[in-house]
């Protein structure tokens, strides 16, 4: 990014959720406040939302399991929502989904809205069908989400391990949005963090102008030829959108 200065910024606590358009070129900013956060987020093309994030595709496409700068965030028609453009902690968990009420009664215990007000416990299916809701989406919408600053690893036999600590106070990753691009998004605890104590971390939004077209040398697009590809087609579809 050419500019230090965001044009938009918000810092969510308390297990905080949120949603908006991001318009072609801008770049998200999420930033870790306290260390250890995780950020669940899930994305749609604004403009056309039955395209959205492709779990399958993102990670097959560029043999990886895990995300980090310079991979990509591929859609489900070929096309890329997002660019991962810088990241300072280098491993976000895009296998292992969120939490539902279930999953955090029974890890953190009972401690709703009702007795606990704005304390109660949030899990992330909730928070992200309240989310979707604003934009006139619903369950059948809902696909794997990624899980920003968590790190999950998996042994020869398939076994899911969270490592704790793999995100240090200040750590960020920026997202350089590829098409007009809903994002969604909350940050509740990941559904593997072995901490007995429901502690969400604050995280930064921040979101910054485009600098320009992506540039034919731009690492993102060159770092895998399914990348290109991807990159390819976007553009080819903005010009004959737009």
């Amino acid at each position: 990014m050419k500019t230090t200065q965001p044009i938009y910024s918000r810092v969510l606590t308390h297990a905080g959720m949120w949603s908006g358009v991001i318009s072609r070129g801008k770049t998200l900013r999420l930033t870790d406040l306290e260390g250890g956060a995780n950020v669940g987020m899930l994305l749609y093309n604004a403009d056309v939302p039955v395209e959205r994030y492709n779990m399958p595709d993102t990670l097959k496409g560029q043999h990886i399991f895990r995300l980090r700068h310079p991979y990509c965030i591929h859609s489900d028609m070929g096309r890329l929502l997002a660019s991962i453009t810088a990241d300072t902690v280098g491993w976000h968990d895009a296998a292992c989904g969120c939490s539902d009420a279930r999953l955090v009664e029974e890890k953190y215990g009972h401690h709703p809205y009702q007795t606990h007000r704005n304390d109660f416990y949030r899990n992330g299916r909730d928070c992200f069908l309240i989310e979707l809701a604003k934009w006139g989406l619903g369950k059948r919408d809902l696909v794997p989400n990624i899980n920003f600053f968590s790190k999950v690893t998996a042994d020869d036999a398939g076994r899911l391990t969270f490592v704790p600590g793999n995100s240090k106070p200040d750590d960020y990753i920026d997202l350089r949005m590829e098409l007009n691009t809903l994002v969604v998004l909350n940050t509740c605890p990941h559904p593997l963090d072995p901490d007995p104590e429901y502690h969400p971390r604050k995280v930064r939004l921040e979101v910054f102008p485009a600098s320009g077209p992506v540039p034919a040398d731009d690492p993102c697009r060159l770092s895998r030829p399914e990348n290109e590809r991807a990159m390819t087609n976007t553009e080819n579809y903005i010009r004959l959108r737009y």
